[in-house]
């Protein structure tokens, strides 16, 4: 990846989630107080650091849940879809098959009416296997040639018939087994935020007091940071722009921002980025619902899909697939459109729109929304992706 990515130091946040300070205290509490609640006079309790970090690894677990829910629904879809080819492929094959035979028997009849003892045909409707069919070899020389081309359609029929019934059985077994992953990941998602849920319902006003007030300060270094990035994107497009009217190159080629690894955006890039970005906006307000790709909801890799699904470019569907489709570039030279990931293991995902800012799909019980991409520190940011 991208050499600006750190390790993440143990943290306060969960996969791409700003949690805010009723939603982290109430989850955060519910560890400890469930941990404490049989705890001896004179043991310490957790300390508010420590339940925070628990509280975050619950938020980052139900996401990255949520993307292997994802990942399991589109490929059940896919599967279903298979399914469902390979079913009908089995009903034109076996009706084809039914005409061979149909073929086949009245050639086994009209022999019959004539007195030939058993019919030549008839052995082959017998046959169970095409494999039985080619053994008879000396019935087959005794056929006129249009019984021969009579059995070689109902052979060829039998094959194929057989053929595509094997498969379908075998997309059904693997249809089971995706369906059986999705029921996986769904009951991991709904426990993680039943458990969220239930440290909600045990905070203490104290706690959310102490909570609200380190989420105010991470808050206010998250802006120092986005500031800072502002400042240097701002000196960079100077220096591009006084490089091209020096007429050593253009603003898009030029400048201290461009390299083979690190393209900048040129204005197509620009055009599209211009509608992806009026689509995120459009949809601020919105509720998170995990696994939701839209209209009226989204969780965070099906709000920037459909952010560049607007501006004409086709994106996989979940993080660990979104991550790769496009070109990786520093955080410094972030443009409006690029895809933000968060955390190692690149759960959550925000479109860029400048100045340290995204938008983004937060978490279940919070909305669409603008927030800093420092949210919950730098070495949060895993990579920042240009999609086109």
């Amino acid at each position: 990846m991208a050499s600006h990515r750190k390790s993440r130091t143990p943290g306060t946040r969960v996969a791409g989630i700003r949690t805010p300070a009723l939603a982290t205290a109430a989850l955060t509490s519910v560890a400890l107080l469930s941990q404490t609640a049989n705890a001896s006079p004179g043991e310490d309790r957790p300390s508010l650091e420590e339940v925070e970090k628990k509280v975050g690894d619950l938020y980052r677990q139900a996401e990255s849940a949520t993307e292997k829910y994802n990942a399991a629904k589109e490929k059940t879809t896919k599967q279903r879809k298979r399914v469902d080819t390979l079913l009908g492929d089995v009903a034109k094959r076996t009706q084809k098959l039914n005409d061979a035979r149909s073929e086949l028997g009245s050639y086994a009849a009209a022999q019959y009416r004539t007195g030939a003892g058993m019919p030549d045909t008839a052995t082959f409707l017998l046959a169970e296997t095409p494999q039985d069919i080619f053994d008879q070899r000396q019935v087959l020389d005794r056929m006129t040639g249009r019984q021969k081309a009579a059995v070689d359609d109902y052979v060829t029929q039998q094959t194929e018939t057989m053929k595509k019934r094997q498969e379908a059985t075998e997309s059904l077994r693997t249809l089971t087994e995706t369906q059986g992953d999705l029921k996986t990941a769904k009951a991991t998602v709904q426990k993680k935020l039943a458990d969220a849920r239930e440290l909600l319902s045990k905070l203490t006003a104290e706690e959310k007091a102490r909570l609200a007030a380190i989420e105010k300060r991470k808050q206010e270094e998250a802006a120092r940071k986005a500031a800072e990035l502002a400042r240097q994107q701002a000196e960079q497009e100077q220096a591009r722009e006084e490089a091209a009217q020096q007429g050593g190159g253009t603003s898009e080629g030029s400048g201290s921002t461009g390299s083979a690894e690190t393209p900048p955006a040129d204005s197509s890039y620009g055009t599209k980025a211009e509608k992806a970005l009026a689509f995120a906006r459009a949809q601020i307000g919105k509720p998170y619902v995990w696994g939701a790709t839209g209209p009226g909801s989204y969780d965070c890799s099906g709000l920037t899909q459909a952010a560049w699904k607007a501006a004409g470019v086709s994106l996989p569907r979940t993080t660990y697939d979104q991550v790769n489709a496009g070109t990786t570039v520093p955080v410094s030279q972030a443009q409006p459109g690029d895809l933000v990931f968060f955390y190692d293991d690149v759960t959550h995902v925000g479109i860029y729109i400048g100045n340290g800012m995204m938008i983004h799909a937060p978490k279940p019980g919070t909305y669409v929304r603008e927030e800093l991409i420092y949210y919950d520190g730098d070495s949060a940011i895993h990579s920042i992706v240009r999609p086109a």
